[in-house]
């Protein structure tokens, strides 16, 4: 039996357990969350198989690319770190939190203090066995005001970090948290060994880095020491970062890869009726933003914000632009799928008249607005601000599409132009996905939008406790972003794989695509 079968009976704790998502799930349609195909899918087949090598063609490599997990943004930084390192929790494909460097948690009964008992035996690719100091080092990188970390926002709630001998970790909160165990997936906290370089690659995970060609290139081996069970079955894996849909697309159907992540809404249909290629299709968090700094004239007005937000015609972009390959959008990033979604705030729609109102309101008259983008946040990224674009004149907004190099756009442009387009894989819980991008302190709040009341609220809201109240208090965020935030969320996308035939085990989850990032250690080759 595999060491991990014990999958299937973690159950989240104080969020969404299995059967909630999949009465979720049932909502949204057979196959939509979860399970969806086009047209139709590989399918674990008995056991696994061992041998072979997968190439995956993925996104938002560039040169300045780093092995460091604290800095990882796109997805092939993503997929990179989960090759070599682990967290100490998973994020399941069924929305469990799942035991994996830490094989059990518990929780004081106000939620403010957690043990993390590490898994034994584990050991690092240099041989180093796993102990708690690597995993208080590790998540002490991402705390302080100085911390780079992408996760810094989701650990500012920790006030203290210790071991409870060689294998414990406890984990004191400020405030009590029933989702912490979700907050221990994030790919930023892939954990490291204690005072080794961030950048050095080296972990706990299936594979060991043999070759880093920044933005290009990471070759990496079997671990033949996993500890995981039944996983990483690939003699090797290449990741090879490719920016363009076309080019993905091309090195799929000429075998230069066997695996492509978002395959473009336009070519689904025919890429799926190619012989010997199988997409794959999942709903989930995953969401397009159209992001305003709201520390940046004319953005820091909230008319002008509202304004643009009333100029998005939502359903015609997601038609046109993902085939309705995913949901409308209401200026809030948490998605139906989430337990805490909140149904009773009012959709905001297409309203020439209203987008007049304010923008005059805020004094507009009539100048460029630079709008930047490319196809680094999605395939079709150009063609919506396009339509957007057009949207917006009838409400007299002149919108100046500015197409960046794809290369470099989440380092040149993301958190540097005022107004600009941006992609998000979601997270497992509401707490987490504004804790990252939305809390004044955040290291990722890409709208510079800052609200000591919205905070204090989000702190309050994870403590609480009693669920109805909590929902209550996840509703008021939510409305608080969608009323005065830096974003405009016109939709939510499907993620949208592509593999070949002989690619076994293409495991969907509901947040990320490719197997949640994990494909290298999920999949293998009916060979």
């Amino acid at each position: 039996m595999s060491a991990f079968s014990g999958y299937d009976r973690v159950l989240r704790q104080g969020g969404l357990d299995r059967r909630g998502f999949g009465k979720l799930t049932a909502m949204l349609g057979a196959g939509a969350a979860i399970g969806g195909m086009l047209p139709g899918t590989a399918r674990a087949q008995g056991e696994p198989k061992r041998g072979g090598t997968v190439a995956i063609g993925a996104t938002g490599g560039a040169t300045t690319d780093t092995l460091n997990p604290l800095l990882a943004t796109a997805s092939i930084h993503q997929l990179t770190s989960f090759m070599w390192g682990n967290c100490l929790v998973e994020y399941g494909t069924d929305g469990s939190a799942v035991p994996e460097l830490a094989e059990s948690w518990e929780p004081s009964p106000d939620a403010k203090t957690w043990r993390f008992n590490l898994r034994k035996g584990v050991t690092f690719h240099d041989g180093k066995e796993l102990d708690a100091e690597d995993v208080i080092w590790t998540l002490n990188q991402s705390r302080g005001e100085d911390s780079q970390s992408g996760a810094a926002g989701i650990m500012t709630q920790v006030k203290d970090l210790r071991a409870d001998g060689k294998h414990v970790v406890v984990v004191e909160l400020e405030e009590g948290n029933a989702d912490l165990p979700y907050l221990m997936t994030d790919y930023h906290l892939v954990i490291m060994q204690k005072d080794s370089d961030p950048a050095s690659g080296i972990g706990t995970g299936g594979y060991r880095i043999t070759e880093f060609d920044p933005g290009v290139r990471i070759f990496g081996e079997r671990n033949e020491n996993y500890f995981k069970t039944g996983r990483a079955n690939l003699d090797s894996v290449e990741i090879v970062g490719i920016a363009d849909p076309a080019a993905r697309t091309a090195a799929l159907q000429t075998g230069q890869i066997q695996i492509m992540e978002r395959v473009d809404p336009k070519t689904v249909d025919l890429l799926g009726k190619m012989p010997g290629v199988v997409i794959h299709r999942a709903a989930g968090g995953g969401h397009y933003s159209m992001v305003m700094r709201c520390d940046t004239a004319p953005f820091d007005n909230n008319d002008f914000r509202l304004g643009l937000k009333y100029a998005a015609n939502r359903e015609d972009i997601l038609d046109k632009i993902l085939r309705g390959l995913g949901r409308v959008g209401n200026d809030q990033p948490i998605p139906v799928t989430d337990p805490f979604f909140a149904a009773d705030l009012p959709q905001r729609t297409y309203d020439p008249d209203k987008a007049k109102f304010h923008m005059k309101k805020a004094g507009y008259g009539g100048e460029k607005i630079p709008f930047s983008t490319s196809d680094a946040p999605f395939a079709g990224a150009v063609d919506a601000a396009v339509l957007y674009q057009q949207h917006a004149a009838a409400a007299g907004i002149n919108i100046d599409v500015i197409r960046e190099p794809a290369d470099g756009y989440w380092n040149d442009v993301w958190m540097k132009k005022p107004f600009c387009f941006t992609f998000w894989g979601g997270r497992p819980t509401a707490d987490m996905m504004m804790s990252i991008a939305y809390h004044s302190k955040a290291a990722w709040n890409e709208s510079y939008w800052f609200r000591p009341e919205f905070d204090k609220l989000l702190v309050q809201a994870r403590a609480e406790l009693d669920r109805p109240k909590r929902a209550q208090m996840y509703a008021e965020l939510q409305r608080m972003i969608h009323d005065d935030g830096g974003e405009l969320i016109p939709m939510f996308n499907d993620f949208v794989d592509a593999s070949t035939a002989e690619v076994q085990n293409f495991e969907l989850t509901p947040q990320l695509g490719l197997c949640g990032m994990r494909a290298p250690e999920r999949v293998w080759l009916d060979a």
